[in-house]
């Protein structure tokens, strides 16, 4: 067993509202993970040592809500491309996340159900300088809800169809499910207030994903559908733009994590007026005071907030997952830190017991920056900071 000590760094380790200067990491070559993590001068035996100037040192983040399969230069993300043609198109998204600084996703829906078996390469050793995968398979929804396009979601009317489709998509390789319960602003035709998937189809693929020990993640913007979703008992709701003071309280007594992806509306709301169809730009223009109000109260009042960029949407491209923090702590009031505890929190309901803090026993993934992340969160946006896997560099 060989090991290499990371010396001379400021160390924020994820956990602690704080910078600790003089620190040094040792990490196990052959497992990736940190052996001992300490300040000062008296440091363990070593094999290699590794330099880092005196620069500040953050965990790698968790981005708990990508779609690498689509096309973010795209209003639709390009669903129609060919299998072959996705998935060039997917590793390429996963390398700009893994540049950005994103080490592990949960992929929340993909084209032809790629993310299976690029998680599975990945995991192998067969597919290099990308984050890790945590693959959700097809998305499920209704018949012409949202995400209902070719290749893409799954679609199912009945939660006896619902229950086959989980059980199928576990047995291809899925691990982790995403739930349509509402529309949404890509798809054309439906709106954020419309549930879709009924309640009882909703509690079926919680039921079967917890039978397997995995999360659900349900696509909600607007209500009925948050409710629905909460009252089926998934894990996290996505977007929630009008998340409500009763579900606020529900997801604080159940636990239930809120994905805001705020870099998917801004995206849009800055770049698309004037390129994107209006049909798709008044959809999101319409909710983005509420959205703002609404996440704000929820995390006031305490409900856990994840990091997740829904990376793949319009003008959201792969390497703006930094961004995120900066929209939090700007649009929504979020302190440095806790704008940078979503990254963790994305790792906890991700169940990523080895992830999301640089502790002794987790991985060495982290990134290292020129600045001060909590002094200044748009720190973590430097283009060309180091970014180190398993405790090996790969930018």
């Amino acid at each position: 067993m060989s090991n290499t000590l990371f010396v001379n760094m400021n160390l924020f380790d994820g956990k602690n509202d704080a910078v600790n200067s003089d620190s040094w990491m040792l990490v196990d070559n052959d497992s990736g993970k940190l052996l001992a993590v300490g300040t000062g001068h008296d440091v363990p035996e070593f094999d290699a040592k590794v330099d880092l100037h005196n620069k500040f040192v953050m965990p790698g983040l968790v981005n708990c809500h990508t779609h690498v399969t689509l096309d973010a230069n795209t209003f639709d993300g390009a669903p129609q491309a060919d299998q072959t043609e996705t998935t060039v198109r997917a590793v390429n998204n996963l390398r700009a996340l893994l540049k950005s600084g994103v080490t592990y996703i949960r992929e929340c829906g993909s084209t032809y159900g790629l993310d299976t078996t690029l998680a599975k390469l990945q995991r192998n050793g067969k597919l290099k300088q990308v984050p890790s995968i945590l693959s959700s398979g097809h998305a499920f929804t209704m018949t012409g809800g949202h995400g209902d396009y070719p290749h893409g979601g799954k679609v199912v009317d009945s939660p006896d169809e619902m229950r086959k489709a989980v059980r199928a998509n576990f047995k291809n390789g899925a691990q982790s499910t995403k739930v349509m319960a509402t529309g949404g602003v890509m798809s054309p035709g439906d709106y954020m207030d419309e549930p879709q998937l009924t309640l009882a189809e909703l509690k079926v693929a919680v039921e079967e994903s917890h039978n397997k020990h995995a999360v659900v993640a349900a696509h909600a913007e607007g209500n009925p559908g948050i409710m629905n979703a909460l009252k089926a008992g998934v894990d996290s709701v996505e977007h929630g733009f009008y998340v409500n003071d009763e579900e606020i309280e529900m997801m604080l007594a159940h636990g239930t994590y809120l994905s805001p992806t705020l870099i998917s509306a801004w995206s849009i709301a800055v770049e698309g007026k004037n390129t994107l169809p209006k049909w798709e730009y008044d959809k999101l223009a319409k909710a983005l005071n509420d959205l703002t109000a609404n996440i704000h109260k929820a995390y006031k009042k305490g409900v856990k907030v994840t990091l997740g960029t829904d990376a793949g949407t319009p003008y959201n491209d792969f390497s703006k997952t930094p961004k995120e923090f900066e929209l939090l702590v700007e649009k929504e009031g979020f302190t440095n830190f806790d704008a940078l505890s979503t990254s963790r929190h994305s790792a906890e309901l991700m169940q990523l017991t080895d992830y999301g803090t640089l502790e002794a026993g987790k991985y060495a993934d982290f990134l290292v920056l020129d600045a001060n992340p909590l002094l200044d969160v748009k720190a973590v946006q430097q283009l060309d900071k180091a970014v180190y896997k398993n405790g090996k560099r790969e930018f």
